[in-house]
């Protein structure tokens, strides 16, 4: 039996989110649908990604909200694909500049690395570029913390 390395599975978990859907994770499997990974490796991620109608502001250019949870989702990944942690993962700090705006149905280039990896403390960097001719549309850094807090409601496991 192989055993498979961190970056496999994070490419399993990225594609089953990007195609099916889950109630639990509505926002993430519609925000991420169509979502290619191009480039994966512990701590590092690069991503095609063709924006959807649905993620549509009134002037049809890419809503900044849509913008926001691709980033998230994505910035999510980078770091499991560094830590292995993808539950019990909390955001401490999460900031984005945005620089311009996207057409949907234009293709962008998404792409991430973990700068900090500190113990509980793990830290990304999310770029999000026009495709055909490398603009910059939104730069995003996120803190996460490993939390490993399991709620009273919960089933705990049997100590026999």
């Amino acid at each position: 039996m192989e055993v498979e390395t961190l970056p496999e599975i994070s490419r399993e978990w990225m594609q089953e989110t990007a195609a099916k859907g889950t109630a639990r994770v509505e926002l993430e499997n519609r925000a991420a649908q169509g979502l290619i990974i191009d480039h994966l490796q512990k701590g590092f991620l690069r991503c095609s990604f063709v924006i959807p109608p649905s993620a549509s502001d009134t002037n049809g250019k890419w809503q900044v909200g849509a913008i926001a949870t691709i980033i998230d989702i994505i910035a999510s990944m980078v770091i499991f694909s560094e830590t292995g942690t993808g539950r019990g993962q909390v955001t401490m700090d999460y900031n984005i500049s945005y620089y311009s705006s996207a057409n949907i149905q234009e293709e962008v280039e998404i792409e991430a690395k973990v700068i900090g990896n500190k113990g509980k403390l793990t830290s990304a960097v999310v770029e999000v570029k026009r495709k055909f001719d490398g603009e910059l549309i939104a730069v995003a850094k996120q803190w996460t913390a490993s939390n490993e807090f399991r709620a009273p409601w919960m089933k705990q496991p049997c100590k026999l």
